[in-house]
């Protein structure tokens, strides 16, 4: 089991289930849209995550970004954004096992991607790092300009490249990727990086 201080918001009980398998942590579910009118939820999410922190891992389509996006937007006039940790999973085409139809997007959700993809999501997202990289130099929108990730013609192309070799969902947004990266990456290691994939 991997123990995990951060509370867990996840949309369902069957992805609560799914990481009470292999997780030692507090799993909240949002009950999909509901959490929208749930105001008392939110606010026990906020209080733990004023404390402990909050790791949002919804599933990677249309809803699942609408609902982490909400859920964000509550916490962030109260708590911190470094108390914030957005995991993302990758955007797998599939169908869960206990359903009959696959999700509108035919996408799998966080209860149907296996747990070493799960596993790897929370490495990138330095959740299992003990790695301590405050006083590292940040990558800034500059870099990405600077690297051809934004302002420039093929910036989108690049960007998806990298999505795609860290296994990120395709709607993540260039904030989000620019998130994600200082997350995972000292400065130096997202130059070589950049270098092994797009030059």
């Amino acid at each position: 089991m991997i123990k995990l201080n951060q509370v867990i918001v996840v949309e369902g009980k069957y992805d609560k289930i799914k990481l009470d398998s292999f997780l030692d942590a507090l799993i909240i579910t949002t009950d999909g849209f509901n959490i929208y009118k749930n105001k008392e939820k939110i606010n026990i999410i906020k209080k733990l995550a004023k404390k402990h922190g909050v790791i949002i891992l919804t599933d990677s389509d249309v809803a699942g970004f609408k609902i982490r996006n909400y859920i964000s937007n509550c916490l962030l006039s109260d708590i911190s954004k470094e108390k914030i940790i957005n995991i993302y999973i990758p955007q797998v085409f599939g169908k869960e096992k206990r359903k009959s139809q696959p999700s509108k997007e035919n996408l799998l959700g966080v209860e149907g991607i296996s747990k070493e993809i799960i596993i790897k999501a929370l490495k990138n997202s330095g959740v299992l790092s003990k790695q301590e990289i405050n006083n590292n130099k940040k990558i800034t929108k500059i870099d990405f300009f600077e690297d051809g990730l934004i302002g420039r013609e093929n910036s989108k192309a690049r960007r998806d490249k990298i999505k795609k070799e860290l296994d990120l969902p395709a709607y993540l947004s260039t904030n989000a990727l620019l998130e994600v990266l200082n997350k995972i990456y000292l400065y130096q290691e997202y130059k070589n990086f950049l270098k092994k994939i797009l030059y």
